[in-house]
């Protein structure tokens, strides 16, 4: 009994915690989900905000499509499973990684290098190099001698290394730091340079090197076994951040759980995401939403915007009903400035698309005139304003502008109409009618949907929001 009473107290306290705000469908939804949704969708830098009343609202009308693509069993395409596990599992996949996990692998890495780089060690060497292109003849190969003869024996003279690094070696990236290159260990040099550097104590100097790129002289400056795991630890640790190596943790993680557990890493993933979203409240909300706002997508895309977009009968009826919407200001011009280079293509032009539908004429002209290796015209098409296009302004608003000449094309011309009231049908306006239409079917879609489901909100719990 005692026990059953601390459920009790505990199933009240939750409640209080985080009560029902609104009922949708007869599914309850708890004031956390909602904040959630509301603060993302209103944070800094939202551009188009609501106010907490203003976005009830928009979330039922989120909630309800999201019914209607369950009860259109959207969710049991094998399309919807396979894009939701990817976007969920990228959530999910960091979680099975422990600090441990990453301290072993940081380990492992610093292990790997350490026999990498061998018993030799690390060497910092400087050099100055006379380039001589590999393929170059031997007249080449004799000069850049004579020069690294003379060089060497100015540094067996005295001379500083640095300074004359800088005055005559070829190599720019060390020449400018005195000849100075990075710490390397075997396998980073080609080998007639790395046979004679691992050769040379700190201080000391070689004699003249050829390798394919020209001549060196090389000078030691130290050599190093690797320093500690404890000194790399945080550079590591960050290599690992910055070659995003936690994924390939993950994945080496849940394969071996897979062949222990007898499990498949499907389910894995499915129990590590309950059980993230049964500790974390956020975690919970990101997953449902990326499953919800899959749904709302593909059920959206299909019932209203690709629907809009290719219901060319439907866009026609639209624009008929609401022309007056579309209606100008001021006169257009549908048609096309071109320029042609010879005269004769002028008519020539004109002839070729004055039988056909305007969306024709592009493939016409290009087939006709532009269809081998000589263009023979060029133009612009489409429906223009004063403004849009010189030549169209000069020659059909008759605006005293200037015509910029297209090279090789010398003779210009335009062909088309005016338009004085506004688009003659709705392929002039395309892309408004589109998102106009586009619209109307979202609010009767909506509509539709408000009547067929149910749904109440609780205005004492919804005065709370970001309250509590």
């Amino acid at each position: 009994m005692l026990f059953a009473g601390l459920l009790a107290c505990a199933s009240v306290s939750a409640q209080t915690d985080d009560p029902v705000i609104m009922i949708v469908n007869g599914e309850p939804v708890l004031r956390s989900e909602f904040e959630y949704s509301y603060n993302k969708n209103n944070s800094e830098g939202v551009i188009d905000k609501k106010n907490i009343e203003e976005y009830v609202d928009l979330f039922i009308n989120y909630k309800l499509k999201v019914c209607a693509a369950l009860d259109a069993k959207y969710d049991t395409l094998q399309s919807f499973k396979d894009e939701f596990a990817q976007y969920r599992n990228q959530q999910v996949r960091p979680a099975f990684v422990t600090d441990a996990d990453v301290e072993k692998e940081a380990r492992k890495i610093y292990d790997q290098t350490v026999e990498q780089i061998g018993p030799d060690g690390l060497i910092q060497c400087a050099h100055i190099l006379l380039r001589a292109n590999q393929q170059a003849p031997q007249a080449e190969w004799d000069a850049a001698k004579v020069r690294i003869d003379s060089v060497y024996k100015a540094l067996k003279d005295g001379a500083d290394f640095a300074e004359l690094a800088k005055k005559v070696s070829q190599d720019p990236g060390s020449a400018r730091q005195g000849g100075l290159l990075p710490f390397v260990q075997h396998g980073q040099l080609v080998k007639e340079f790395e046979d004679a550097a691992y050769a040379l104590q700190p201080g000391e100097m070689s004699g003249i090197v050829q390798s394919p790129y020209g001549y060196h002289i090389i000078l030691m400056k130290e050599r190093k076994m690797l320093e500690p795991f404890e000194f790399h630890h945080d550079a590591i640790l960050k290599f690992i951040e910055q070659r995003n190596m936690r994924d390939q943790i993950a994945e080496q993680k849940i394969g071996e759980l897979a062949k222990s557990t007898n499990k498949s890493e499907a389910e894995l993933l499915d129990e590590k995401a309950a059980e993230l979203s049964a500790q974390d409240m956020e975690m919970k909300y990101l997953i449902q939403e990326y499953h919800d706002g899959l749904l709302l997508y593909e059920i959206s895309n299909n019932l209203v915007w690709d629907k809009a977009a290719k219901d060319e009968a439907g866009l026609a009826s639209f624009f008929k009903k609401n022309k007056k919407k579309y209606a100008w200001d001021k006169p257009r011009y549908k048609g096309m400035a071109y320029h042609v280079k010879v005269k004769e293509d002028v008519k020539a032009v004109a002839d070729c698309v004055k039988k056909l539908p305007f969306d024709k004429w592009a493939e016409a002209l290009r087939t006709t005139f532009n269809a081998d290796s000589v263009i023979r015209i060029r133009v612009e098409k489409g429906i223009f304003k004063q403004g849009d296009n010189a030549l169209v302004d000069s020659a059909v608003f008759k605006k005293d502008t200037t015509v910029t000449k297209v090279k090789d094309y010398p003779f210009d011309a335009v062909y088309g109409k005016v338009l004085k009231k506004g688009p003659e049908d709705y392929t002039d306006v395309r892309g408004l009618v589109v998102a106009d239409y586009q619209e109307a079917l979202e609010k009767e879609w909506v509509a539709q949907l408000r009547k067929r489901y149910a749904f109440e909100v609780k205005e004492e719990v919804l005065k709370t929001v970001n309250k509590h």
